[in-house]
């Protein structure tokens, strides 16, 4: 039953999964070596499994229900792994195209600031007033052009293969964590005045967590490590620059990053999603602490 299609997969330069015939793949069983697409993608020990390699071989439909795919850190295969970057891109802009046309109206309302020191518009205040929402607007806002161009690219070119290896919903809640780790530790370090905005912290918690992802598939680790000495000069030589954001984001991500993709298998979804938790209990606890400072 498989012979016609896998004749037809050897005439190719580029591999098709040996069930769905249209969809180019680079992955194999590593029982079969047959290819295989994301969907059919079933984790194993090492590598993935074909479906027909994980019911026994025999096709007959006699075999144990096949289990649905999975990413390596336990998430569940989809047909568009990168969905989730894409949209949290569009939100980014859609908020951008509100600032743009709303003004500065509309950025002081949801810009992270820890108490204001005027009144800047009628009803806006600081966290320490109880806006806690700032915490989470301000990681979807950006002072202009040039800073929400590289973070949208920073976004896709890390965000989607993390995605990928995570899953979507490990992926959304790395992002958040990480982003609201960032946060935390701006309203704690900075001056209580002082605005803050943008994704920065989020995606310094993705990039922090595709070093731990890449040091644990043995990959080459000098260009993400590259990467992070750049952003973190940047960071530290740049005057206006949320090093708090990105120093709690980074954090944030290498613990969490680290518990995704080392948690063994028997309670992994416990101790994924247990980390994060602790993680934003943190966060919540150093708000707590400079709200008390403040009042």
């Amino acid at each position: 039953m498989d012979q016609p299609a896998g004749s037809a997969q050897e005439a190719r330069s580029v591999p098709v999964c040996y069930r769905h015939p249209d969809r180019e793949t680079g992955v194999r069983c590593t029982r079969c070596e047959r290819p295989i697409c994301p969907e059919c993608m079933v984790s194993a020990s090492v590598g993935f499994q074909c479906p027909d390699c994980v019911r026994g071989g025999s096709g007959t439909g006699h075999a144990p229900q096949v289990s649905r795919p999975r990413t390596l850190a336990g998430g569940t295969v989809t047909a568009d792994p990168r969905l989730l970057t894409k949209v949290l891109i569009g939100i980014n802009l859609a908020v951008f195209l509100a600032q743009l046309a709303a003004g500065d109206r509309f950025t002081n309302r949801f810009e992270l600031i820890g108490q204001a020191y005027t009144p800047l518009l009628d009803g806006v205040q600081g966290i320490a007033e109880g806006q806690y929402y700032r915490l989470l607007t301000a990681m979807f806002l950006h002072g202009g052009y040039v800073h929400i161009l590289f973070n949208m690219l920073s976004l896709w070119w890390i965000g989607g293969p993390l995605e990928v290896a995570l899953g979507r919903a490990r992926f959304l809640a790395l992002y958040f964590v990480s982003g609201l780790a960032g946060s935390a530790l701006t309203y704690l370090l900075a001056a209580p005045n002082q605005p803050s905005l943008g994704a920065s912290g989020a995606i310094f918690g993705l990039f922090g967590a595709t070093a731990v992802l890449m040091r644990r598939l043995n990959y080459d680790m000098r260009p993400i490590i590259a990467l992070l000495v750049i952003n973190l000069i940047f960071t530290f030589g740049w005057s206006n620059i949320s090093w708090q954001a990105h120093i709690g984001g980074l954090v944030a991500g290498v613990v969490t990053g680290y518990a995704m993709v080392h948690a063994p298998r028997e309670r992994r979804s416990l101790m994924q999603y247990g980390t994060c938790a602790v993680v934003l209990a943190l966060s919540v606890a150093l708000v707590l602490v400079r709200t008390a400072q403040l009042t």
